[in-house]
């Protein structure tokens, strides 16, 4: 459950907050207060996840109130709500740190998307990481859990590194656990006491992720209405971690490349020079040395991002961690969808789960196991109760509808992840949707990679590297091959 506080003089404002804010149906409890004083008393009793704070209150500046804020906890994520779209001193807020700032009138639909990341970033930056198992699991640590030699090696590699300036990247397969290996370097760093921010390459247009990572300037291009403090800016001092770094378009490399560089930068629109020290953790699932061959991606910028790499093997390469995974997610499932009575797995159970590839790594697996834990009736989970088509090898699927193509049910899709609550829908349905596009066009052009290349408005590398991800067969009929 997050904890969010409203500090805010106008009544009607703290009311229309909290409305928009309970619709979310996060589990949120939100409390408010009138005045700087009850604001930061408040905060010191309830410890919140995210602060909404007005700047403008009865006695005190909002600097001063952030401030004060930043000495409780260094980390809490603090969003302004200002009057003015072009207030200087939110500007100066998000320099020394602030995670937003909101323009009144406030849009709800805004207002709930920043809190939601705010909560996520909170998370990140809070939850520890263990690096080993221990007997009694806490369900609110995200163990990484492992005791083979290639997850020894991994845990090795973070404590050489951790403590070194170095650009790091993180290498693997989609759900082997990155972001996992971003945040326990994060926290056995000298810099774990400022800011941590995670970017998603994939998931914004060239356009919008330059404008996130860099910020930009008033009128820069349509719709920017205001100044806008890019993720580089806000981290100084702390540390970034940029997921799907492969996704990139040759002009974010390029800034990303003398970011590295120099330490400085231009927000998109302007000319003033801006210098900042951030730590790089950089993640990708593709192959980036293919891609530099393609021309796809920066030569000198790989060479930059690949100062120490560490590379997070599939979970089929490291079968006998599945036991340990299996014990660590059968615990938090039954706690957090409230069946205490769930005792464990059988041995039929066990022994199909441990013989299954899991193309989707670590997240498919913890997927199943609350499915299951869903399903089951009793208190052992055995093979009933797995998922139907987990293991069903015949051609046609659930997964696959009758002309060979992905099931493209969007609507079932989201109302399954929310029946099993996942904690990952977002990242599952972008890769649903993903999966039927490329097959859908690449069955349109009967297999031809440049023409589907062409459509989809992408590179022929990111084709290959997705055909492959997806195991789409093209043989003589495009379709997800056969297990």
């Amino acid at each position: 459950m997050g904890k969010v506080l409203v500090v805010d003089d106008d009544r009607s404002t703290l009311r229309m907050i909290e409305r928009s804010l309970e619709r979310l149906d996060a589990d949120l409890e939100i409390v408010t207060a009138r005045t700087a004083e009850e604001g930061f008393a408040t905060a010191k009793q309830l410890m919140p996840d995210v602060v909404l704070l007005d700047i403008m209150l009865p006695g005190a500046s909002g600097l001063e109130v952030f401030r004060q804020f930043q000495e409780l906890d260094r980390r809490l994520p603090v969003l302004f709500m200002t009057s003015g779209a072009g207030s200087q001193t939110a500007i100066k807020a998000m320099e020394l740190g602030a995670y937003d700032y909101l323009a009144k009138p406030l849009h709800l639909e805004q207002l709930n998307e920043q809190v939601l990341k705010a909560l996520e970033s909170r998370r990140i930056m809070s939850v520890p990481v263990a690096l080993s198992v221990s007997d009694e699991d806490d369900p609110d640590v995200d163990l990484f859990v492992g005791r083979s030699p290639a997850m020894l090696d991994v845990f090795k590699s973070i404590g050489r590194v951790s403590k070194q300036n170095v650009t790091i990247l993180i290498r693997g397969e989609s759900g082997a656990g990155k972001e996992l290996v971003a945040r326990a370097i994060y926290q056995h760093i000298h810099r774990a006491n400022r800011a941590f921010i995670a970017v998603n390459s994939a998931a914004l247009p060239d356009t919008l992720l330059e404008s996130e990572l860099f910020g930009h300037e008033k009128g820069a291009f349509t719709g920017a209405e205001r100044r806008r403090i890019g993720k580089f800016e806000q981290c100084n001092g702390g540390t970034i971690f940029l997921d799907e770094v492969g996704d990139m378009s040759p002009l974010v490399q390029g800034k990303v490349l003398r970011l590295l560089q120099e330490q400085r930068f231009e927000r998109v629109g302007g000319n003033e020079t801006i210098e900042t020290d951030v730590r790089l953790v950089a993640a990708t699932n593709r192959d980036l040395e293919e891609m530099v061959e393609e021309g796809d991606f920066r030569a000198d910028l790989f060479y930059r991002l690949n100062g120490v790499t560490i590379t997070i093997p599939p979970l089929r390469e490291r079968k006998d961690d599945i036991p340990l995974l299996l014990q660590h997610f059968l615990n938090r499932a039954r706690l957090e969808l409230k069946k205490p009575e769930i005792e464990g797995i059988s041995p039929e159970a066990l022994e199909l789960l441990q013989e299954y590839d899991w193309p989707g790594n670590v997240r498919e697996l913890y997927s199943v196991v609350r499915q299951a834990v869903l399903k089951a009736t009793g208190p052992v989970l055995v093979p009933e109760t797995l998922p139907d088509d987990l293991f069903d090898e015949s051609p046609e699927t659930e997964d696959q509808a009758p002309d060979g193509l992905p099931d493209a049910n969007l609507r079932a899709f989201i109302e399954n992840g929310l029946e099993t609550n996942s904690t990952s829908l977002y990242a599952e349905t972008l890769e649903m949707m993903e999966r039927y596009l490329l097959t859908r066009v690449l069955k349109e052009t009967g297999g031809n990679q440049k023409q589907a290349a062409d459509i989809l408005g992408i590179t022929r590398g990111k084709v290959r590297d997705r055909i492959a991800q997806f195991e789409i067969s093209l043989d003589t009929t495009v379709g997800i091959r056969d297990e």
